[in-house]
């Protein structure tokens, strides 16, 4: 591996470091209880990752076996345990454990401990995950559109389904 050719041309550097404090409410809230903090969006970051913070109340709920053509997806678990599959199995990650999935890896996840939990998901490169979320949220508030609806929904945020 080698270093990619520089983004900057700079000579100097510039100030473009983007602060998110702790204490900043979610940016979206589930109706069924999750929520997410978008603390760097694929659009903030250049198109490079997307990083999101993923809070769960104790109630069950979470992806099933999926899989994406075009992003890799990075779990790192902060708090609680959090039931992440690997393609074989169901893993219970506790905090301070990490997954990584490259593109094409089978994986889901989901709050199965009766506890809340919270992680981090990255995304790289940076989709546009946001849509992705406030859609499920929308379909959680007003229930599922059409079958033809949500095969197109997930096509078009890279959501294979298993």
């Amino acid at each position: 591996m080698t270093y990619p050719d520089p983004r900057y041309q700079g000579a100097a550097g510039e100030h473009s470091a983007i602060y998110r404090p702790a204490g900043e409410p979610p940016d979206l809230v589930f109706p069924n209880g999750p929520s997410v903090h978008y603390l760097a969006s694929g659009a903030s970051t250049g198109g490079l990752f997307g990083l999101y913070r993923w809070d769960m109340g104790p109630q069950a709920g979470g992806p099933g076996p999926h899989f994406h053509r075009t992003i890799t997806e990075s779990f790192y678990v902060l708090s609680g345990t959090v039931r992440i599959f690997d393609g074989t199995d169901w893993i219970d990650a506790r905090p301070g454990d990490f997954v990584h999935v490259p593109p094409g890896g089978i994986h889901g996840f989901r709050n199965h401990a009766g506890e809340p939990a919270s992680m981090l998901l990255h995304f790289a490169p940076g989709a546009p995950r946001e849509g992705y979320f406030e859609g499920l949220a929308e379909f959680a508030a007003s229930g599922n559109p059409s079958d033809e609806e949500l095969a197109a929904f997930y096509l078009r945020h890279d959501n294979v389904w298993l």
